[in-house]
């Protein structure tokens, strides 16, 4: 029995000392950041600013893979399943923290399967319409959607998406039901928003600001607190009367459980020069985000975020009356 105990112990450091190996030339070929989104919706807009501002300080490419479908929740498997090297993260928002609720039976825990390496941004949104609806404010859509909310449609990225959740709390507020019109992603149903097959949606600003400063489509109002330096002229919802509003999609990053502390020391570190570099925080600036302080952008930090924000989120959606598919 002891010398099995004795043999158990060696195989043991064997494997810990191989992960080491690995982890100390980390990283050696190019990594793959995950977005369970489709390509061109928010999340895949801010992967491939951080993508390059975190590859620079790696000296390695990282490439963007679009896992879509399921609100994430198939992308973020894919993660959770993945080989824990290092090579392969996942760039997730707040669905990530609404999925339990909103979903019988995951195929991950996010908890307990997820290396946490640190929150990236926090990105407002904003209530927009198709240019060919006629109300041109909230006080006039309000109005507008009494008479009319049999006929709207209401479109967002899938079930625990943030434009989903953000619907949802919309239309709570406003005491009013629209046509749920769900896609595969954020990309594809601002489309079909520009070209007037939905009336309405809740999208990120990453999403948005370029299509609201071009007049190609229409803004109602943003989500966040105050008003947005990118968007001065854009009043919140708040203060149009829908006191205490707000909804803001926060992103975090992770790799697979049993990822190296080497390795995840070393994303952690390139996520930190990224948050903090002075063209990454003016491209998120122009885009509405506001990239994660360095007190933010640590393991701890966001592994106690997102238990906060699966315990909160978990109340708001049974509150809401919504059963998990």
């Amino acid at each position: 029995m002891a010398a099995l105990g004795r043999m158990g112990v060696i195989a043991l450091l064997a494997v810990v000392f191989a992960g080491d190996a690995l982890a100390q030339g980390f990283p050696n070929r190019h990594l793959t950041m995950v977005v369970p989104f489709a390509a061109g919706g928010p999340t895949d807009v801010l992967a491939r600013h951080l993508g390059q501002a975190m590859g620079a300080t790696l000296n390695q490419q990282i490439a963007i893979e679009n896992v879509n479908g399921a609100g994430g929740t198939i992308g973020t498997a894919r993660v959770a399943k993945a080989q824990p090297d290092g090579y392969t993260v996942l760039l997730m928002h707040i669905g990530i923290a609404t999925a339990p609720a909103l979903y019988r039976k995951l195929p991950y825990d996010a908890i307990n399967d997820l290396e946490p390496i640190g929150r990236v941004a926090d990105v407002p949104m904003t209530m927009v319409a198709t240019k060919k609806l006629p109300p041109n404010g909230l006080k006039e859509f309000l109005t507008y959607a009494t008479a009319n909310k049999d006929k709207l449609n209401y479109a967002n990225a899938g079930v625990g998406s943030s434009s989903h959740l953000c619907g949802l709390l919309f239309m709570k507020k406003i005491g009013m039901d629209f046509n749920a019109v769900p896609y595969k992603g954020n990309g594809p149903a601002m489309t079909d928003l520009m070209g007037g097959q939905v009336d309405l949606m809740c999208d990120q600003t990453t999403n948005t600001t370029e299509q609201i400063k071009s007049g190609t489509i229409k803004v109602y109002g943003v989500t966040s607190k105050s008003r947005l330096p990118s968007l001065p002229d854009v009043p919140t919802l708040d203060e149009q009367g829908l006191s205490g509003f707000e909804v803001v999609a926060w992103y975090g990053l992770w790799a697979p459980k049993g990822t190296p502390k080497a390795a995840l020391d070393s994303l952690n570190r390139a996520l930190q020069t990224a948050v903090g570099d002075a063209t990454f925080r003016s491209r998120m600036a122009d885009l509405g985000a506001l990239p994660s302080g360095a007190a933010q952008a640590t393991p701890d930090a966001l592994r106690a975020y997102l238990k906060s924000e699966t315990d909160s989120w978990g109340s708001v959606i049974k509150q809401a009356g919504i059963s998990p598919e």
